[in-house]
């Protein structure tokens, strides 16, 4: 729906949760919800992932500029709305499962200082930074933060280790993109006790432990690092839910923290591990499971309606593993993401 909103502020009312909040003229609802300490789920913020699309109850909206694959015509049609680029025309009743009750961790801004840097592979770094020590920083294992850079701008990493670990240091692991403005810094004239802006914690992907359902952990690439900090919580919480970890990547080498996962095959005994790679070449001598990671899910289970599913990722894993895993019964409140959405990405057509 078109058109444009009354100066007035209109009220949006997120379901099951009950969470309320205003949106002024001109705000969109996910800018609004933020500011006003409300966990929407969202990824770029640029109308080009989908991660914050959810179903609109009642109410009317108008989308500004957002690709297709985030939210197609049908879907609109249907009453879905893109929290990132939709401004209310109406009071607004929205359906998220994502959101949480009130008592979220407060967002802060804080400096932070390089305490390591480690190469964990060809273009993988690991980042540990030193928080401050008169600041509490508080997050569920999953969430991210965000590095404010020059210019306004802003990018987003997921925390590697879980809460309970953070007097070590906040865990990272960034992944080089050639051309990009902080990991081209990060490559190559970041060093460590540099000083960097961050503010945090973001986002609704962490652990739901209000449940005793077997749980499928998938992670592509550096999406391990959200995960990676999951278990270390589960183990950290003496849980004994059933949780596998598939984690796939190109070449063997893309699995950067294999060593780490086997450690605590040791310590878990409900934790499994299957490495996938898609794009082994004859001197990695891979023996393993081969095709794409989320593929191997439905091979070992092709029913999932009894499971969680926790994914993250490339966009094209965690879209493709959202279609399928629903189609083979997995419902639709049971699959978390958080999509890893590149400024390539969101500039592709």
């Amino acid at each position: 729906m078109t058109g444009s909103a009354s100066p007035s502020a209109f009220h949006i009312t997120i379901e099951p949760s009950g969470r309320e909040f205003d949106v002024a003229a001109g705000e969109t609802i996910l800018a609004a919800g933020i500011s006003q300490g409300i966990n929407l789920p969202y990824g770029c913020k640029d109308g080009a992932c989908g991660s914050c699309k959810c179903k609109k109850i009642s109410g009317s909206v108008h989308h500004a500029a957002h690709q297709s694959k985030a939210l197609s015509d049908a879907e609109e049609a249907q009453g879905f709305v893109l929290t990132c680029c939709a401004s209310p025309l109406s009071d607004v009743v929205l359906e998220s499962r994502q959101v949480t009750l009130a008592g979220a961790f407060a967002i802060k801004k804080m400096p932070t200082r390089i305490k390591l840097m480690e190469k964990k592979s060809p273009d993988v770094m690991r980042l540990l930074l030193q928080m401050p020590a008169n600041d509490v920083f508080a997050y569920h294992a999953g969430q991210y933060i965000e590095f404010l850079l020059q210019g306004g701008l802003r990018r987003s990493y997921s925390m590697a280790n879980a809460p309970h670990l953070i007097e070590q240091g906040l865990e990272l692991h960034i992944r080089h993109m050639p051309g990009g403005k902080f990991t081209d810094q990060v490559f190559g004239s970041m060093k460590e006790r540099d000083i960097l802006r961050i503010e945090g914690p973001y986002g609704s992907f962490y652990l739901r432990e209000d449940s005793d359902k077997p749980i499928v952990l998938l992670a592509s690439g550096t999406g391990f690092a959200p995960i990676k900090a999951i278990i270390e919580h589960m183990q950290f919480k003496g849980s004994t839910r059933p949780v596998t970890l598939y984690w796939g990547g190109r070449r063997p080498f893309d699995l950067y923290m294999t060593d780490w996962v086997q450690a605590q095959l040791a310590e878990m005994p409900n934790l499994r591990y299957v490495p996938v790679v898609s794009n082994a070449v004859p001197e990695d001598n891979w023996q393993g499971r081969t095709g794409f990671v989320h593929r191997a899910v439905l091979q070992d289970l092709p029913q999932l309606r009894g499971h969680q599913v926790y994914a993250c990722g490339a966009p094209i894993v965690v879209d493709s593993a959202r279609a399928d895993y629903l189609a083979a019964g997995l419902p639709e409140d049971e699959f978390y993401a958080d999509a890893f959405t590149s400024e390539a990405d969101k500039a592709a057509p």
